[in-house]
């Protein structure tokens, strides 16, 4: 097993432990004194863990559709029906539909209640699951309300990783291919599997120990998502999530050497990386300008105009104020 530290300051710290078979240590993982646990999860997941205390399972609808504020209040109502408490703990198992949500009524359930994550796919495990970010989506875009609430534990089981079917694995390469532009992802394609999960995640906690309410370099963590939330909120595109951050990626990369901050041949490194992991570049048929760029405006970090992290001298960095004639241009080049 792998262990990753999270630490947060104020003396606040929890652990993410990678390996084969990781989930079967969950009752070791618990805060110390919990009574109860409520397990959040899919039906359609076949996967069963076992806290060692009282527990009962509360399930959620599937796909992004589940995370509503109408899903939020079954469940509260559903943990206060069980008498369930402060002193307890809530379980999420699934993917990053079911840690976003879980999370989220965790957060929400009396003021907070402790949460401890199993994801089960490879996007939850290098990403959705870290760093405490929960939310749900609102008809106007996505993770519009949400919480900041740190788990007290993650386990990321990659046994979990090999009975994933191929489309949902490949949705979590999205995320790896964002990793490999970040500090610390120089090489990750070469790493075995359980060792490229621990450095995603050590990525990640590096970043959200310095910004955890993402105030400025946590913004980073969302290279190549603004493009992928308007997909997904714009219409029925056939998109998986890691599939939409790919193309996100892309036009990231085609913004940036629009704005002469990278040149051609950094492009092409996006466009070999995306392709290595056989992911999508170019914008689904029928998707229009007008709809996606407006919802650009509604993106959480769009506080000062239009705001995309892009690459550049400097790194991966947020950039404002971007003009719709560049956005436009962009788009153009993924068509």
């Amino acid at each position: 097993m792998i262990t990753v530290p999270v630490p947060l300051g104020d003396g606040r710290e929890y652990e993410v432990l990678v390996g084969f078979g990781a989930r079967h240590c969950l009752s070791e993982l618990l805060p110390v004194g919990v009574q109860r646990a409520a397990i959040v999860t899919q039906d359609s997941i076949p996967v069963q863990v076992d806290p060692d205390i009282e527990h009962r399972t509360f399930t959620i609808g599937e796909g992004e559709q589940a995370k509503t504020l109408e899903t939020i209040e079954d469940l509260c109502r559903g943990f206060a029906q069980w008498g369930l408490t402060r002193g307890d703990v809530v379980i999420t198992v699934g993917g990053g539909v079911v840690t976003d949500t879980g999370g989220f009524a965790a957060a929400s359930y009396h003021r907070g209640v402790p949460v401890v994550h199993v994801p089960t796919t490879l996007l939850g495990q290098v990403d959705a699951a870290i760093g405490g970010k929960t939310g749900v989506n609102l008809p106007e875009g996505k993770n519009l309300v949400g919480a900041f609430w740190q788990p007290a534990a993650v386990l990321c089981d990659t046994e979990l990783l090999e009975s994933l079917p191929p489309r949902e694995y490949r949705s979590g390469l999205g995320e790896l291919a964002k990793y490999a532009f970040l500090p610390g992802g120089e090489g990750l394609m070469d790493l075995p599997l359980d060792e490229r999960v621990a450095r995603c995640v050590k990525i990640k906690a590096d970043v959200v120990a310095a910004d955890e309410r993402e105030g400025g370099l946590r913004a980073t963590l969302n290279y190549g998502h603004t493009l992928a939330h308007a997909l997904e909120t714009a219409g029925s595109y056939d998109l998986r999530h890691g599939e939409a951050v790919a193309i996100g990626l892309v036009y990231a990369a085609e913004l940036a050497r629009l704005l002469g901050r990278i040149d051609s041949a950094r492009v092409d490194e996006h466009r070999r990386i995306v392709a290595a992991y056989d992911l999508p570049m170019n914008l689904p048929p029928g998707v229009q300008a007008d709809e996606v760029i407006a919802l650009f405006a509604r993106d959480k970090k769009a506080v000062d105009g239009v705001t995309f992290v892009l690459d550049g001298p400097n790194g991966v960095e947020p950039v404002k104020g971007i003009r719709r004639l560049d956005l436009e241009a962009a788009l153009e080049h993924l068509r």
